[in-house]
């Protein structure tokens, strides 16, 4: 068999664990009829069902509806059959935590179709998008920024690493007090951004410095005190809409499904 093909099918069966999961978890039905059954495994009946999941998974991905790729997946299915029935004749299914993964699996794919089923219900439409991009567009401005900047708790540290650095001591030598530690190992570099990534205290004083220079005050945040350097600025490169329309109105419908179960979560009764 082709190894590629192989290793693809392989790949959408890893995708698709918590169906096939579940589809085991299931009590097979006694008088499923061989029309149904894609293949028979000691007497057991695979559903067809099972088969036209992985080559609807793999077609999905540009592999094309093949023999070969028929055979793949009749391989591959009977390969887990035999697995399962081995696992069942010890006993594995009753067992508790076995048990608990099967119904977490479930549940998965409860959740999955109840959330395909709720975007498709609740479309974001073109005009929703389109606004949203021309929104993204104003909150990112026309520049981006280039900065860096040293965090400390206390204001007189921050006061004391503005003096070191007006004596010549280097930015890049001194980030490494702060306690951002996603920046201290960069020299504090927070690489490009629009003003609209920061809080309004951190912009502020960023979008006033001139190239090179540094912030003379400290400038206080929620985080604590930071002292920041402009290194550059360039002009905000946005994606055409087309180009962005897809990725904005995935982000809308995250969005929307999380004020979903926000609102569920409020109705609920938790104890």
């Amino acid at each position: 068999m082709n190894h590629t093909l192989r290793n693809a099918l392989l790949i959408a069966l890893a995708t698709s664990m918590a169906s096939s999961a579940t589809v085991y978890a299931a009590k097979k039905d006694a008088g499923e009829k061989s029309a149904s059954a894609f293949v028979t495994v000691n007497g057991q009946s695979v559903a067809k069902s099972r088969a036209d999941m992985l080559i609807s998974a793999q077609v999905a991905q540009g592999q094309p509806d093949s023999p070969e790729l028929r055979a793949a997946v009749k391989e591959e299915l009977v390969r887990r059959e035999l697995l399962a029935q081995e696992a069942t004749k010890k006993g594995l299914d009753k067992n508790s935590e076995v048990q608990a993964q099967m119904d977490m699996a479930r549940q998965g794919v409860l959740i999955g179709a109840y959330l395909k089923d709720y975007v498709k219900r609740n479309p974001v439409s073109d005009a929703q998008i389109k606004k949203e991009y021309e929104d993204l567009k104003i909150r990112l401005g026309n520049k981006e920024y280039k900065a860096r900047h040293i965090l400390v708790d206390k204001e007189e540290d921050a006061k004391a690493i503005i003096e070191k650095l007006k004596k010549g001591e280097k930015f890049d030598d001194l980030a490494k007090q702060s306690k951002d530690p996603g920046s201290k190992e960069r020299g504090g570099d927070l690489g490009w951004a629009s003003p609209a990534a920061f809080v309004k205290p951190f912009s502020d004083a960023m979008t006033k410095l001139e190239k090179g220079k540094f912030t003379t005050a400290p400038v206080k945040s929620d985080f604590g005190w930071h002292v920041i350097q402009l290194d550059d600025t360039r002009d905000t490169k946005i994606p055409p809409f087309e180009e962005a329309k897809g990725q904005i109105a995935q982000q809308m419908q995250q969005g929307m499904v999380q004020k979903h179960m926000d609102e569920l979560r409020a109705k609920a009764k938790i104890e």
